[in-house]
């Protein structure tokens, strides 16, 4: 009994996710002398799984239908700039900044679905460009000075506690949740999953393509906008650097988690442990005093390694 439960765990790619990420957590433990078990270090993994997180589920929607969305890492920092200098002199929780913010980045969003849907342009192309003029009007906003004064009461966004779970790190769980039940249990989930299968095949069979994939581009900008509201609270500034590296991260997570870069393979818990195993990798290599250099590269052959397996499991 035991042997046939091992062996549908195993099966199942979440099963394997979980084994190497419980591995690659005892390796960076062992590796650093137990320095990465702390709960101060796990604290911080926290929040670095919080933005990196959300923008990966908002990711994985989008490469679900054979899309990409490059522009997340703009979307963060010019929500990071708009949401700012909206709070600046302000007091108390900005709540309209932060509505205005998220507004803002289901905006962008939405301006991709329509150049991807409509006019036919290759994702790539198109949140590429998104990509660089989001940075563009943002160095335009600044002149490159970060943005302070914002009220105390966005802290509470990074330092306040439910028990003892980071307000940000249960916004991402309720992200995470809120992301499996819409694919998982919803009609729209069945379309995204049809439309990566086969595009073609899904729009015969009455699915609206260009109503889902606009839809899809929507969540994505509106993650974006989440992470860029929790880099507000962390920094308490308007910073130039929010959103880094944002889309690669998001994509490599969701690679890693099992998120197919053809499109309709993958699940939203699989992209939740890919985000856990990036963290962890990311943490141990920084512990370990890796060079940034080096660091670069491990990301680079994780990557390939992703897209690797990928395409043999589809070939098979």
């Amino acid at each position: 009994m035991s042997r046939e439960i091992f062996r549908r765990f195993f099966k199942r790619p979440s099963g394997v996710l979980t084994v190497i990420l419980a591995a690659l957590i005892m390796i960076f433990g062992a590796a650093t002398h137990g320095g990465s078990l702390t709960a101060r270090n796990w604290a911080g993994i926290l929040q670095a799984v919080s933005m990196k997180g959300i923008a990966t589920m908002g990711q994985t929607f989008v490469l679900l239908t054979t899309n990409l969305d490059l522009s997340v890492g703009g979307t963060a920092l010019l929500g990071n700039m708009v949401g700012a200098w909206m709070m600046t002199g302000q007091t108390g929780f900005p709540v309209k900044a932060i509505a205005a913010t998220l507004f803002l980045g289901i905006g962008i969003g939405l301006g991709n679905g329509v150049l991807v849907t409509r006019l036919r342009i290759p994702s790539l192309i198109v949140t590429l460009a998104t990509w660089q003029i989001l940075q563009g009007i943002a160095w335009t906003m600044t002149d490159g000075w970060p943005i302070v004064d914002l009220p105390k009461g966005l802290e509470v966004i990074t330092l306040g506690s439910i028990g003892s779970v980071p307000v940000a790190t249960i916004l991402f769980i309720v992200v995470a949740i809120c992301s499996y039940l819409l694919l998982e249990h919803t009609t729209f989930g069945r379309s995204v999953y049809a439309i990566g299968g086969n595009h073609v095949a899904a729009w015969l069979s009455g699915v609206d393509t260009k109503k889902n994939v606009l839809f899809v581009y929507a969540i994505s900008g509106l993650c974006a906008a989440m992470v860029s509201v929790i880099s507000l609270s962390r920094t308490m500034s308007g910073s130039l650097t929010a959103g880094e590296g944002l889309e690669l991260d998001s994509i490599t997570a969701a690679a890693i988690g099992g998120i197919s870069l053809a499109g309709g393979i993958g699940t939203i818990i699989g992209a939740v442990l890919g985000v856990f195993i990036v963290a962890v990798i990311n943490n141990g290599m920084n512990r370990l005093n890796i060079l940034p250099a080096y660091q670069l590269i491990v990301r680079a052959v994780i990557i390939i390694s992703a897209v690797a397996i990928d395409y043999r499991r589809r070939r098979e």
